[in-house]
């Protein structure tokens, strides 16, 4: 069964660097829920956490389970396009 450790702990590991908790040292949970100290997190959090919830919704959600969790830190092997090596 797929998780979402992967970006659990990118998205932690993130809140941790940024200036909210790591300069003005609030807690993480001050600053993904108070809106003034929202500015203090970086974008790349915010996004984060996003695919943090979609992953979980999507864990829980019957109609995406049988098709996968996306971006679920789990890499998929690409396929490979050799209908380029037959043309000449």
């Amino acid at each position: 069964m797929p998780s979402c450790d992967g970006i659990r702990e990118e998205f932690i590991r993130c809140m941790l660097r940024s200036e909210c908790v790591f300069i003005k040292r609030h807690s993480v949970a001050e600053c993904v829920t108070n809106k003034e100290l929202e500015s203090l997190v970086p974008n790349h959090c915010h996004l984060l956490r996003q695919s943090l919830f979609d992953c979980k919704r999507g864990l829980i959600d019957m109609r995406r389970r049988m098709r996968g969790v996306p971006n679920s830190g789990v890499k998929v092997p690409q396929k490979h396009d050799d209908s380029s090596k037959w043309d000449s």
